[in-house]
């Protein structure tokens, strides 16, 4: 499970480090911590022996967004992890904030951190995780907006989107992809219709 987002304090909250957060909440419920790995560019959290989630392995890749799958690929390749087992945490624009949509393969929609990913898997049989951070204001740059934080009247959306990111990629590893699809790709009552015509800068 590869949480996707940029490294760095000035990062810490942004809606472009929405997978990352995901990553931070999964491992805070399993008590699981997520360590710098120098050597594989990524932080690494791997779930615990004897339980139901020991084959867990959770990625933060410190190489910055849009060079994720430099490192998440390297390491999925040197433990022959295959692409259709590595679960891509990623924000969405084009989603509205606080809903979610599992897929198990297709195109990088204009993310630049799963069009690097798919890249260097060279395949798009990469189940992915999108979850929605709503799209920017009209008169708004997009790449300001991906790096901006919630604002004050989206914290809780935003909080509750991370939660259920963490139940359905859980739900993903303990049930199958297919059950987390069909648990987790409804909108929750929050979410607002948005346009899904918007690409990721």
């Amino acid at each position: 499970m590869a949480g996707l987002g940029n490294p760095g304090r000035e990062y810490e909250g942004t809606r472009h480090n929405i997978g990352f957060a995901v990553i931070d909440r999964i491992a805070s419920l399993l008590g699981v911590e997520c360590s710098k790995e120098p050597k594989w560019r990524i932080l690494l959290g791997k779930g615990k022996p004897g339980t139901e989630d020991a084959d867990l392995t959770l990625i933060k890749p410190t190489t910055f967004m849009n060079l994720s799958g430099e490192a998440v690929v390297e390491y999925a390749r040197f433990f022959r992890i295959p692409s259709t087992s590595t679960l891509v945490i990623i924000d969405d624009i084009a989603l509205p904030l606080g809903m979610l949509r599992l897929r198990s393969e297709g195109g990088s929609g204009g993310q630049k951190g799963l069009e690097s990913v798919l890249m260097h898997f060279a395949t798009e049989q990469v189940p992915r995780l999108r979850v929605g951070i709503g799209g920017a204001p009209d008169d708004s740059d997009l790449s300001n907006h991906v790096l901006s934080r919630f604002l004050p009247g989206e914290q809780s959306a935003a909080m509750e989107a991370v939660n259920r990111a963490a139940e359905a990629t859980l739900c993903v590893l303990r049930k199958g992809l297919s059950q987390a699809m069909n648990l987790y790709n409804a909108a929750p009552s929050s979410a607002k219709t948005a346009d899904n015509t918007e690409k990721q800068p």
